[in-house]
């Protein structure tokens, strides 16, 4: 997962891994924002929002963003100011 990624980015603190951000892209346009997630005692500090601005950066900010949320976390990307988007479709994974 990771050798494969085009765009890493990630959050330290005293040189402990706070958080990630995992994407793929074509740098033209559109970037997957694949993977984020943030230690739960670092969350509600910017750090989530803080990693996909330096994602959209690192992609191109032409290119699209899009990402697919964890239920948990659906709440989140409003408040970001990211928008919904309808017409999603996808074909789940062979176990």
């Amino acid at each position: 997962m990771l050798r494969e990624a085009d765009i890493i980015v990630t959050a330290r603190h005293e040189g402990r891994l706070i958080g990630v951000s995992r994407a793929l892209s074509d740098f033209s346009y559109c970037c997957y924002l694949s993977d984020l997630a943030v230690d739960a005692s670092y969350q509600r500090r910017g750090i989530g929002k803080r990693l996909i601005e330096e994602t959209r950066a690192n992609a191109g900010l032409e290119v699209t963003l899009v990402l697919l949320s964890a239920p948990a976390a659906e709440g989140y990307y409003p408040k970001i100011g990211m928008k919904k988007h309808e017409s999603c479709w996808t074909i789940a994974r062979s176990k």
